[in-house]
């Protein structure tokens, strides 16, 4: 059964009828990927210098903080990153109306976190086993604690020479959830508050965010769940546009390169069903509030 729920349209954010909104709304929340096939972020002609190689830094990605107006990751300087710095703006924008054109529920619930750029290759990138993101998990931060909003993304492939971006998909959250729960240690009294003091997180790490975090770290782990049968392969091709909760869905980018990405945070309590977020999922086996 594939974790794809396809829309047409190539006009952004595409008209959807009602009857498509409230299939995006039931399919988002259950754990599918919302999938945009013919759907492409336009890149204006005096942008397309930025899908050629050297402009990104040490790190694997360029990100922007809309909040700052802040550009990091990147050797651009001057105008370049000026002109970088409008791409990833521009793009934020859209990825906001795409979001509210799928499910109209999330309008105005959203807050806009970090854009990024991704225009590194993915296969045969070195990575330390925590940090290689060719393994199936899902998103949680050591630095940036979530206190159990939703981790809401937005992906469109802008590859120059026509790579597909292939991602690996993996069962459902509550599945592998039961599956790795009894398993994750439980927080060192007095730990979220040091790393709070210490400046390692922003903000206090609550019980939802370490159990987040061990559970993204145990799936890396485990290669016996690496290899299971139920996973599915998915070659996003170049033009094509998706929306994802990433702290749900078990993913895995192993291949591709020149992607854009929007992250959105979203309460739990403006989804149509809370029940369905990590949150209430792990609350669920844990017998107890965990923010």
């Amino acid at each position: 059964m594939t974790r794809l729920e396809s829309f047409a349209g190539s006009v952004w954010p595409p008209p959807l009828a009602p009857a498509d909104q409230a299939r995006a709304t039931e399919a988002l929340e259950a754990g599918q990927i919302l999938y945009f096939p013919t759907l492409a972020f336009a890149i204006e002609p005096e942008e397309r210098r930025f899908l050629a190689d050297g402009w990104s830094a040490a790190a694997k990605n360029i990100s922007y903080d809309p909040a700052r107006g802040t550009l990091g990751g990147t050797k651009a300087q001057g105008e370049d990153a000026a002109g970088l710095m409008r791409l990833m703006a521009r793009y934020a924008q859209a990825s906001q109306a795409l979001i509210e054109a799928a499910i109209p529920i999330y309008r105005g619930r959203l807050e806009m976190a970090r854009t990024s750029f991704r225009p590194v290759e993915i296969a045969g990138r070195a990575s330390s086993p925590r940090h290689d993101d060719t393994k199936l998990h899902i998103d949680a931060f050591p630095s940036r604690p979530t206190a159990g909003r939703r981790i809401l993304r937005v992906f469109s492939n802008i590859d120059p020479q026509g790579q597909p971006r292939q991602w690996r998909v993996g069962a459902p959250f509550a599945a592998t959830a039961r599956q790795f729960y009894p398993r994750l240690p439980q927080a060192v009294p007095g730990s979220a508050m040091a790393h709070a003091v210490l400046g390692l997180t922003k903000g206090r790490r609550r019980a939802y965010d370490h159990y987040m975090l061990k559970l993204h770290d145990a799936m890396k782990r485990d290669e016996s769940y690496q290899q299971d049968r139920g996973i599915e392969t998915v070659a996003f091709p170049v033009g094509s546009s998706w929306i994802v909760f990433t702290d749900q869905v078990a993913h895995a980018a192993t291949a591709g390169r020149h992607a854009l990405e929007q992250t959105f945070h979203l309460d739990p309590a403006q989804m149509k069903h809370p029940e369905r977020s990590p949150l209430r999922v792990l609350e669920g086996l844990a017998g107890r509030e965990l923010v």
